[in-house]
């Protein structure tokens, strides 16, 4: 069982940055690829980035790439999401999610946290 909670969101003018984090409880936090999702209101959920379980590898949507950063640190059992250069179209509820190392494909969970309000005012 993993427990996500994230913070960090907040309102920030067009061309700011943010750092969400993403809490993870458990011990086996390290087993599991992380990644980051959006939802606008009247949107669907949508990738924004994702980690595998050492780090070593990082994917991005192509809307966020060269600005948002995703990292993770295995000791804090936390995940980093950097956000600069934000955008109003960067508005979104954000949430955090894990899947077992090894899995594959556009299907993530089981384990999904409450998500954070993120607010880009231009």
């Amino acid at each position: 069982q993993v427990q996500l909670v994230e913070s960090g969101g907040g309102l920030v003018q067009a061309g700011g940055s943010l750092r969400l984090s993403c809490a993870a409880s458990g011990r086996t936090f390290s087993s599991y690829a992380m990644g980051w999702f959006r939802q606008a209101p009247g949107k669907e959920r949508e990738f924004v980035a994702a980690i595998s379980w050492s780090g070593g590898s990082t994917y991005y949507a192509d809307s966020v790439k060269g600005r948002f950063t995703i990292s993770r640190d295995n000791a804090k059992n936390t995940v980093y999401l950097q956000m600069n250069s934000l955008k109003p179209e960067d508005t979104a509820v954000y949430y955090c999610a894990a899947r077992p190392s090894g899995s594959s494909g556009a299907d993530w969970g089981p384990y999904w946290g409450q998500g954070t309000q993120v607010t880009v005012s231009s």
